[in-house]
């Protein structure tokens, strides 16, 4: 067996730039600051729908009351980003999560203040707004934001009524905290080892059969012991999404996170039937001819993400991750590629597993005058290095669009994977161009887990969050019934290839998207789908691309997803668009069958 790899010299971010430590004056002076300026916007209360007659004063009030809501944004953004970074590689640290608790309820107590403006101008009815930004430019500035409030206008409450859900919020995030600190602290016993989360998540793609066995089967334990508080954490924060939904007369429990997606149902609806109309021709078919090659009939749970070589897989040093990801972005475009250098060259990034750090990988923008953080926790294998080529495409993304201010650069996730999945391409690319015969099986394995991983198993989470939120309205799911929702959705996407064993239904009490951002999943098969797109169109005109890229990146969200896309030709309104990308997807797998 080959030696652990090596994580004691991978870099660890540092927070100073944001602030030295809990105690920094420059934390109370920024919350001072909030409050200054919302107490300015304050001023500003009942003079839009006061001025809704004269266009220019209308609009003068507009850009004054924005600025002002942005500056308050940027202040309070700032403090909330040092909280969440420092605490999510410190879940241990009883301090730091009270540091995080005690912001939250205050940054809510600051943010009630301004709770009035997106009303008022909710209250303008559309051609008041239109002349409003005829009549001055500094309003015409906000457009795209002001079309982004104006999405919620059809459920909005009264004033009362919303500043009570913004006092009671950090109280109901709570239960989020209680999920991400049971994680943090989970321990699943495999053998003579103690593992955390990350650890045991990533032994689930050993060589070796019989440690992936424990290691599955230990996590599997490790949850089944907290299912019960898990289950309460998501049983609860649905029933409050539950209230709030039919107070403000959503449709579906979805309907918020497409209208914070500025996607429209009927693109989510035609995304999902195109992936689960090809289960059979994807997922199905290269889970058959995995468990072939493996010598199975079929694959259990912990076998899905095992590599095909026997041996140890190969591992990549932070240095040749390093450059095997900026060589990359810089092929597509040079700009790219010095973005990301500047976040190895400075102390941005958080990469050393340890105790106490939550598991995942994120790129936190933080806000328009400050540059982005990346989070991971790397262990040297080829998903790790496209993770950190994921995380980068976030944070070059961030950083590209920052010229546009904190509101206008807040990019809906419908783009905001964009950046992300297409710098997995470019770096998968890249391996797959400089592999032996012998390696290109493995790698193109790996490239179809991760396209299953990151849209079939999306879209199966997706159905398991359909179906979860319509059983709670009638009432609170015991854990066993959650892990029968589960169970029936992961079958439905994996196949009969795969054996999903005693245990297994434990597994959704892990997925921290369920409990902090309901029905946030879509997003992850959404940009991929889009990303094969978007690479399609770099084939048949590499050189036009990059500048039409670019531009993308750095128009944050300032275009909705289809205004985004239509210079690539792209309709992803379309079912035609996702059937193709999953096709491009299928292709893989033709390519994957011809091998072996």
């Amino acid at each position: 067996m080959n030696a652990p790899f090596k994580t004691d010299s991978l870099p660890e971010w540092r927070l100073d730039d944001l602030y030295a430590d809990r105690e920094d004056p420059r934390i109370a002076a920024d919350l001072a600051l909030a409050e200054r300026k919302t107490q300015e916007l304050v001023q500003l209360k009942d003079q839009l729908v006061a001025a809704r007659a004269d266009a220019a004063t209308l609009g003068e009030r507009l850009d004054r009351g924005i600025r002002l809501y942005e500056e308050t944004t940027n202040a309070l953004w700032g403090v909330g980003a040092y909280a969440s970074l420092a605490a999510s590689t410190a879940r241990n640290d009883p301090a730091w999560s009270k540091f995080e608790a005690d912001f939250r309820a205050r940054s809510a107590q600051i943010g009630a203040e301004s709770l009035f403006f997106t009303l008022e101008i909710n209250a303008l009815e559309e051609a008041e707004i239109e002349a409003a930004m005829a009549a001055h430019a500094g309003a015409a500035h906000w457009r795209p934001w002001l079309r982004r409030v104006r999405l919620w206008r059809p459920h909005e409450l009264s004033p009362e009524l919303e500043r009570m859900l913004v006092d009671r919020g950090p109280a109901v995030a709570n239960w989020g905290r209680l999920f991400d600190e049971t994680l943090a602290k989970l321990t699943a016993q495999v053998g003579e080892e103690s593992l955390t989360l990350p650890e045991a998540l990533n032994r689930l793609s050993d060589p070796d059969g019989a440690r992936r066995k424990a290691a599955g089967e230990g996590l599997a334990k490790a949850l089944e012991e907290r299912s019960s508080l898990l289950a309460l954490c998501l049983n609860t924060l649905a029933f409050e999404k539950q209230v709030e939904d039919r107070w403000r007369k959503y449709p579906t429990p979805a309907a918020a996170r497409h209208i914070a997606n500025e996607v429209h149902a009927d693109a989510v609806e035609a995304l999902e039937a195109a992936v689960v109309e090809a289960y059979p021709r994807v997922s199905h078919r290269y889970y058959r001819l995995k468990a072939k090659i493996m010598g199975m009939e079929a694959l259990n749970y912990w076998d899905r993400n095992a590599p095909l070589e026997t041996s140890a897989p190969r591992t990549y040093g932070w240095d040749e991750a390093r450059s095997m990801v900026l060589d990359s972005f810089s092929a597509l475009a040079p700009k790219i590629a010095d973005t990301a250098q500047s976040f190895f060259a400075q102390p941005w990034i958080d990469a050393r597993p340890r105790a106490g750090k939550q598991s995942g990988a994120y790129s936190h923008p933080v806000t328009a005058d400050r540059h982005p953080y990346v989070f991971m926790n790397y262990m040297g294998e080829r998903r790790d290095v496209l993770t950190l080529a994921h995380e980068l495409g976030h944070a070059v993304h961030q950083t590209l669009c920052r010229p546009l201010g904190t509101l206008l650069a807040d990019t809906p996730l419908t783009l905001a994977e964009t950046a992300s999945i297409f710098g997995e391409g470019l770096v998968f690319e890249r391996l797959l161009a400089s592999a032996t015969p012998e390696e290109r099986r493995g790698l193109l394995a790996g490239k179809i887990e991760d396209g299953l991983n990151t849209v079939v198993r999306q879209i199966a989470f997706h159905r398991f969050e359909t179906r979860f939120h319509a059983a709670r309205l009638e009432g609170e799911l015991a854990p066993d019934e959650i892990a029968s929702l589960f169970l029936e959705v992961m079958s439905e996407s994996l196949g009969p290839a795969v054996t999903l064993n005693e245990g297994y239904e434990h597994y959704w009490a892990y997925v921290s998207h369920f409990v902090h951002s309901s029905f946030y999943v879509y997003a992850y098969a959404f940009g991929d789908l889009l990303v094969r797109g978007l690479m399609e169109a770099r084939r048949e005109n590499p050189e036009g691309f990059a500048p039409l890229y670019e531009q993308l990146l750095a128009g944050g969200g300032t275009k909705t997803y289809v205004e985004a896309l239509a210079p690539f030709g792209l309709n992803p309104r379309e079912k035609a668009f996702w059937a193709a990308g999953m096709k491009q997807l299928e292709r893989l797998v033709d390519e994957f069958e011809a091998l072996v």
